[in-house]
């Protein structure tokens, strides 16, 4: 099977993280189509941007018309409804597939992001998946989006040290990483911390490839029809 994983922001290097991770988890038989918008912003922190890169992401997306599922890589699940609307296969966010993830495996988790006006956006998405009781609290690090491109290793003292609070303050049994500009951080965070670490690509690849597998689509009665 063919998915296509795209990055809403203009980011290459991003894109080769995002990539990455997404290839790291995917069966032997799934192609990995890893790309991102030609036009939008640099980075996706809060809702202007939100707004700003719908027409790149749509457009990307209508570049590759023969996929069997989508990932929208942005942990905001940026412009999910509007491409669910334009396709017939399954489409996922990022931030959609952790957060059902880190529910089936622990009664309670905290989210780890970026700057702290993405916090609102996602504790709406976390209401609208009726997982907001799940979720303990949603800490922001207050490091921009492009900051961790940078290999900087003070970005890596403030995530580790917010989910040293999360797990001691908000008694959380999983962490979600809410931005895909950590995806290459699970593994290492899990293994340091001793609880799971939950990475959006990772997630949201292995939910599409069964969703394929058991040949289910994305509805085209009511919301999403064409």
């Amino acid at each position: 099977m063919k998915i296509l994983v795209v990055n809403p922001n203009t980011t290459a290097s991003m894109t080769k993280k995002i990539g990455a991770a997404a290839n790291a988890v995917a069966r032997p038989d799934t192609e990995i189509i890893a790309t991102n918008s030609q036009s939008g912003p640099a980075s996706i922190q809060g809702f202007l941007d939100i707004a700003t890169c719908v027409p790149g992401l749509l457009e990307e997306v209508a570049r590759h018309p023969d996929v069997d599922a989508i990932v929208i890589a942005c942990f905001d699940d940026t412009g999910l409804d509007a491409v669910r609307t334009m396709v017939s296969v399954p489409v996922l966010g990022i931030g959609e597939a952790a957060y059902h993830a880190a529910s089936m495996i622990a009664t309670k988790f905290s989210v780890i992001t970026t700057l702290s006006r993405s916090v609102p956006g996602l504790e709406n998405n976390l209401m609208r998946y009726g997982l907001a009781e799940k979720c303990m609290r949603v800490r922001a690090t207050d490091i921009p989006v492009l900051k961790l491109e940078e290999g900087d290793p003070a970005t890596m003292t403030k995530i580790r040290s917010e989910i040293r609070e999360a797990i001691d303050q908000d008694n959380a049994e999983a962490i979600v990483l809410g931005c895909a500009g950590m995806a290459d951080l699970m593994a290492q965070l899990s293994e340091e911390f001793g609880l799971p670490v939950i990475d959006g690509v990772a997630a949201g690849v292995t939910f599409a490839e069964a969703l394929v597998n058991n040949k289910l689509s994305t509805s085209k009665i009511g919301a999403y029809s064409s």
